[in-house]
């Protein structure tokens, strides 16, 4: 008798309306209320589409720019007050920065950590500190920060205080901030080749550039620039940027006039995000003779003691080596050839380079090529000569 009663009860109960328990169910639920009464979409979507539209912004802008990037930000943050789904927007803009070309503007960075709400994730206690206090958010904005540094940009103060106001300073992308300052300005200014940021489109800037860094090995290098409508017999009309010293022109001189001198590349050097072929003019491998060793290292016979007299460790020893070992080997002499001389092209091509040679004995006075063969010696180039929005040029075989 006392287990039946409880049983009728609760049967009772669930005969009751449900229009009873209808407001508790509702708030309960945990879908959102989509659709209005009509049965259309209320805010032109769910969250689902609402995201959709969020993320496509940057695909179906017609203009691709800074203004447009930075206008669809502030249309993010003017859209919702709470900023849902800031995470997944910043993403999305990160994927589309090098089609805006803002991937190396330090104020797009700024406006991107922007979005995100000031003061939610900041942790009030240690442990919260070193369990990473909202790890989505945080790792969103430590891969933007780790973008910044593939791009090359580094960061200010002024960042860093709006790190400290979304993150607080114990925050992991504020840690992440301080590695960046600690490290990039010493990399900033390390190359002895100093280059302009951005590099200049501008193929013949970017030519002279190049060449220039590849001739500093020797101060006396002269760097010109040829037109080669200056030669008669051309059929390609464009720049070359020579680079040549005095003590080429003179190993050049010396070269025999029996065996010839090649044209070799293309090769690719690379200033920043460009790259550019150049070609070298130089001779066959030539190795120096070993030295030849004429005293015996174990004769204690006749010995000599450096500290008796004035310089008499710089003195010449009678018999102590050939003549070939006494010969100051110059920088431009190496394993696989002498090198004569470097340049690049506007064109690449063989007309081109041979528009060089001409001018290199013309105006460079380099007269032993007017009785020496040129031979040229191709190789498949890595990548094009590709410079955005300037001139295009391959090489052709």
């Amino acid at each position: 008798m006392l287990l039946t009663r409880p049983l009728r009860w609760s049967a009772s109960v669930l005969q009751l309306p449900m229009a009873r328990f209808s407001t508790t169910l509702r708030q309960c639920s945990t879908k959102r209320n989509e659709e209005t009464a009509d049965g259309k979409p209320e805010d032109g979507g769910g969250k689902q589409g609402s995201l959709i539209v969020r993320t496509n912004l940057f695909e179906s802008a017609a203009k691709k720019d800074k203004q447009t990037y930075i206008e669809m930000v502030k249309i993010f943050e003017k859209r919702s007050v709470h900023r849902r789904n800031h995470v997944e927007f910043i993403y999305a803009a990160l994927r589309h920065m090098e089609e805006f070309g803002v991937n190396k503007d330090i104020a797009v960075y700024k406006a991107l950590i922007d979005v995100m709400p000031k003061g939610k994730f900041i942790p009030t206690n240690i442990f919260q500190a070193e369990f990473m206090h909202y790890p989505r958010q945080q790792q969103c904005i430590i891969d933007l920060l780790e973008q910044m540094e593939d791009n090359g940009v580094m960061p200010d103060y002024e960042m860093e205080a709006m790190l400290v106001n979304v993150f607080g300073k114990k925050g992991h992308p504020v840690r992440k901030y301080w590695r960046m300052m600690y490290w990039m300005p010493k990399f900033k200014n390390l190359s002895p080749w100093l280059l302009p940021n951005p590099v200049p489109d501008d193929a013949l800037e970017l030519a002279r550039l190049a060449v220039e860094r590849m001739c500093s090995i020797d101060p006396r290098s002269k760097i010109q620039v040829f037109d080669t409508q200056e030669v008669e017999s051309a059929i390609d009309h464009t720049w070359v940027v020579s680079g040549q010293s005095g003590e080429q022109s003179e190993l050049l001189e010396a070269h025999d006039r029996q065996e010839p001198v090649y044209i070799e590349g293309p090769f690719v050097i690379w200033l920043r995000n460009r790259s550019i072929n150049y070609y070298v003019l130089k001779s066959a491998p030539k190795p120096l003779p070993p030295i030849e060793e004429t005293d015996d290292p174990d004769d204690v016979s006749n010995l000599h003691n450096p500290y008796v007299g004035l310089d008499l460790r710089f003195r010449k020893r009678p018999g102590s080596g050939s003549a070939v070992s006494t010969r100051r080997r110059s920088v431009h002499e190496q394993d696989d050839g002498i090198i004569y001389a470097i340049c690049c092209t506007g064109s690449s091509t063989k007309d081109s380079l041979l528009s060089w040679i001409r001018l290199l004995e013309k105006e460079s006075g380099n007269g032993a090529l007017s009785s020496l063969a040129v031979l040229f010696k191709f190789t498949s180039p890595t990548s094009e000569v590709m410079v955005s929005g300037a001139e295009t040029s391959t090489v052709q075989q």
